[in-house]
């Protein structure tokens, strides 16, 4: 019986390079000359840091520019909040790693609206769709992709 999965990663490794690429950019802006700012990669979080918030927007705008060009969706971006020490100004965007059970839930959801002849089941942070016809399955991943949620899905491990 065809099936699929239904995930949503990010690869580190892309997301380190994009990080990378905006600090040596960031090195060579004009406005950012002689400004302590800088981005930093721990674990499963960017951590941008500055002397004023305006200039933590623009560098927010170079990574996203950076994460656009390695194939890395901004939408697995969360935001924390921005935090003053000091004269820096701090803030952390943690990395969506997986689909949450709530998001799960409306995904199987979405497929069950749709009225196609596919099962959904939620299994840990991953569905699996499996029906007895690759069309049906390909039905219900442009379902999927037309429903706009705030998380980038990948679709996996399609078998027939």
């Amino acid at each position: 019986m065809p099936s699929f999965d239904v995930v949503s990663k990010v690869d580190l490794q892309e997301v380190r390079n994009a990080v990378d690429q905006a600090t040596r950019e960031l090195g060579t802006r004009f406005d950012f000359r002689g400004v302590d700012a800088g981005f930093e990669l721990l674990d499963e979080k960017i951590q941008l840091h500055a002397q004023e918030e305006f200039q933590l927007g623009q560098m927010l705008d170079i990574l996203h520019d950076k994460l656009v060009r390695r194939g890395v969706d901004v939408r697995a971006l969360d935001a924390q909040s921005i935090e003053a020490s000091g004269k820096l100004k701090r803030q952390a965007f943690a990395l969506k790693q997986g689909i949450d059970r709530d998001t799960a839930k409306k995904i199987v959801k979405l497929i069950k609206d749709a009225k196609l002849k596919v099962q959904s089941q939620i299994q840990g942070d991953q569905v699996r769709v499996t029906g007895k016809k690759r069309d049906d399955l390909q039905q219900a991943i442009a379902a999927l992709k037309a429903a706009e949620l705030d998380l980038p899905l990948e679709f996996d491990n399609f078998r027939d």
